[in-house]
């Protein structure tokens, strides 16, 4: 009897150690709520959004230890309509991140597959619209430098530095997989942070290769194929820097960025999607001012304004489109996670957009405005696992 115990004793000990050694995560954000538009394509509109705030999606992530502080990790991650069911990328299993690689303790993290850019990695959680705040209504115009991260990156090889005392920093490429074609529809990006006590900086690049005569559905990146792009150039850049500062509850931050479409595509995918004609090539700074302040442990405010400043030039015409946005949004936490929410967003825009006339108001997720001015409001409910 006492053999057998102690035969139990161990076997345990060893399925303890294994289970310990190697772990499969599931985990997800579920965000549901009523929507009013004042004018969404000419109309006002009350919707049932999915991902009005926060992303919708579920995934698995997985580590096993390899030993001397090396272990393999993966992450298979998918978007979601909760209200339909539909995958945000039709035709696509994991639209958000496929990818598998190798993390060292003291090396930094290598991985291969689908994945997300610097902007996204490094300036995104010091905007609005990112992963520090999550409000999907607060994006930049077209999200045109992808803080909002409407699309990842396809084919992509990516280096992750581990934290040197508060100092991070990354890299990024996408291939074409176009053999004799290599810049063919290939991204590459790079971006570092730093964070010491209450301020916290990052900066970020990305440049991305279409071509309009053949997008290469198999590249990094592909608008023709049901990829979540607003907008589609031959060429796109983007980089940006942005800083915060954390003062007990409060929090103040800033972060410009700069986008350029040269040659932009017509027919993008995304919602905020504007029929620019094939040739036009469009300028974008974006000055965004945040701000959030927890009033409680529970009950937290999250504001933003932000400038974006347009210049069209090209064949089809030039302008100078300009757009304005205010958002506010209050977060109530039922629980570590389950929140509810309610939150409004104004735009106003003005200029000219080249020969397609005056420039018209869209707010991120939604379709965009006849007019000037749109206005938005949302009360919703997320949960987290």
């Amino acid at each position: 009897m006492k053999n057998t115990l102690i035969i139990a004793g161990v076997l345990g000990a060893f399925a303890a150690s294994a289970h310990a050694q190697s772990s499969v995560t599931l985990y997800g954000a579920l965000d549901a709520g009523i929507v009013y538009a004042n004018n969404a394509g000419g109309h006002a509109a009350w919707n049932q959004g999915s991902g009005t705030v926060g992303d919708t999606y579920f995934g698995l992530k997985g580590s096993e230890d390899l030993g001397g502080g090396l272990h393999a990790i993966f992450t298979l991650e998918n978007g979601f309509n909760l209200n339909s069911g539909k995958d945000t990328e039709s035709g696509t299993m994991f639209n958000r991140q496929a990818f598998v690689g190798l993390q060292s303790d003291r090396f930094g993290t290598l991985t291969l597959g689908r994945q997300y850019d610097s902007m996204v990695d490094y300036l995104g959680p010091l905007s609005e619209t990112g992963s520090g705040y999550g409000n999907n209504l607060a994006a930049h115009p077209f999200d045109n430098d992808n803080l909002d991260h409407s699309f990842s990156i396809k084919n992509a090889v990516k280096y992750q530095s581990v934290n040197y005392q508060g100092f991070k920093f990354g890299g990024m490429y996408g291939f074409s997989n176009d053999a004799g074609q290599f810049a063919n529809n290939r991204a590459w990006s790079a971006g570092a942070s730093y964070g010491n006590g209450p301020l916290n900086f990052a900066a970020a690049y990305l440049q991305m290769n279409n071509s309009p005569t053949n997008t290469n559905a198999n590249g990094a990146n592909s608008p023709s194929s049901g990829n979540n792009f607003n907008l589609s150039a031959e060429t796109q850049r983007t980089f940006g820097a942005g800083v915060n500062y954390n003062y007990g509850p409060a929090t103040v931050g800033f972060v410009w960025t700069h986008t350029q479409y040269e040659n932009l595509i017509a027919g993008g995918q995304g919602v905020n999607t504007f029929n620019f004609q094939t040739g036009s090539n469009l300028h974008m700074d974006n000055f965004e001012l945040n701000g959030a302040y927890a009033l409680t442990p529970a009950l937290a405010l999250n504001a933003s304004y932000t400038f974006t400043d347009g210049k069209v030039t090209g064949s089809n015409g030039s302008g100078d489109p300009k757009w304005h946005t205010v958002s506010l949004t209050a977060d109530y936490s039922l629980s570590k996670r389950t929140d509810v929410y309610a939150g409004a967003v104004y735009q106003h825009a003005s200029g000219e957009l080249g020969n397609l006339g005056a420039n018209v108001a869209m707010i991120n997720t939604l379709s965009p405005s006849s007019t000037q001015n749109q206005v938005a409001a949302t009360v919703g409910l997320r949960h987290r696992f």
